[in-house]
């Protein structure tokens, strides 16, 4: 695993927009709290520009991305929202340069294209984390689970996570390096050259706005490609916003889930403050090793420097 180096004050970093369109007023907390932190927020020329939801055209948003991915002198890209749109982008970046000189990628969401893209084809770490579209008017005054992660994992500060109890929580302890990201777009990348790896790995899960029996479709499918299968342990996220049809499915989420991985022995830990949770959702570094322990008073995440 190849780590970018964490930030220090004065570093420069970028905002851009993969997906959907961001307008200043959304951006404006973000350049703040950057601010707040001692780093120097750019906002490239051409960040606000709409293609009907688009932050402007495919070649347009993959331009800026490029720029910020060249860039020496930019130590981090924080990607502004997610949506859609990410995937009409990946094919036409050049990560070479990136790959000589590494940066924290930052997002979550439909990030998760990026996420699992550079750690399959770089091996180089990244941050799953809140995005400026998340980041209220109030943080440079008040501190929030989102914010205050999200700078102790860019400035190299160990992250340890305790989690309460959850029923459907498998006991056990692992070690291994966490991957994953949004289960909507894992499903959506496999067989591509961005699908994930999870041979020997924690697999880290969220979703949002989905129907169940999608839900358990998408597990099928990370099931039947083996992706479930050689796992170190299971860390699911938020679940939110879930639906059924008029006759329901009949399990929630985290019962399909646990139904999934039922033929496998390793730790399983539902509850983890991570995805689609608002200021709740918390920095967890993708491409590095952690240690998760579960046991029945709850579980542990831990993350060192």
């Amino acid at each position: 695993m190849i780590q970018p180096p964490y930030l220090h004050e004065g570093d420069r970093v970028a905002v851009v927009a993969t997906a959907r369109k961001v307008s200043p007023a959304e951006i404006a907390p973000t350049v703040k709290l950057l601010t707040s932190w001692g780093l120097q927020p750019v906002v490239p020329d051409g960040l606000y520009a709409a293609d009907h939801q688009f932050a402007g055209t495919d070649s347009h948003r993959a331009a800026i991305l490029q720029q910020c991915l060249d860039d020496p002198s930019i130590r981090a890209v924080f990607c502004a929202r997610g949506g859609y749109g990410t995937v009409r982008i990946v094919d036409r970046l050049d990560f070479s340069a990136f790959a000589r000189n590494p940066k924290w990628i930052v997002g979550y969401s439909d990030v998760t294209v990026l996420h699992s893209h550079v750690r399959r084809t770089l091996g180089i770490a990244t941050l799953h984390a809140t995005m400026p579209l998340n980041i209220p008017a109030d943080a440079t005054r008040k501190t929030y689970p989102s914010t205050d992660s999200l700078r102790r994992a860019l400035f190299g500060e160990a992250l340890e996570y305790t989690i309460p109890s959850h029923p459907q929580d498998r006991a056990g302890t692992a070690t291994g390096t966490v991957v994953g990201g949004n289960l909507s777009i894992l499903y959506s990348l496999c067989g591509s050259p961005s699908d994930i790896d999870t041979t020997g790995c924690i697999l880290f899960i969220e979703d949002l706005d989905e129907y169940l029996y999608h839900i358990d479709r998408m597990m099928m499918n990370l099931r039947r490609c083996g992706k479930l299968e050689n796992l170190k342990g299971l860390l699911v996220g938020a679940f939110s916003d879930m639906h059924d049809n008029t006759i329901p499915f009949g399990r929630t989420a985290e019962e399909i889930i646990l139904d999934a991985v039922g033929d496998y022995g390793y730790p399983v830990c539902f509850s983890a403050p991570f995805g689609h949770i608002g200021t709740n959702n918390c920095a967890l570094p993708l491409g590095k090793e952690a240690r998760l322990n579960v046991s029945p008073s709850g579980c542990s995440l831990s993350l060192a420097v």
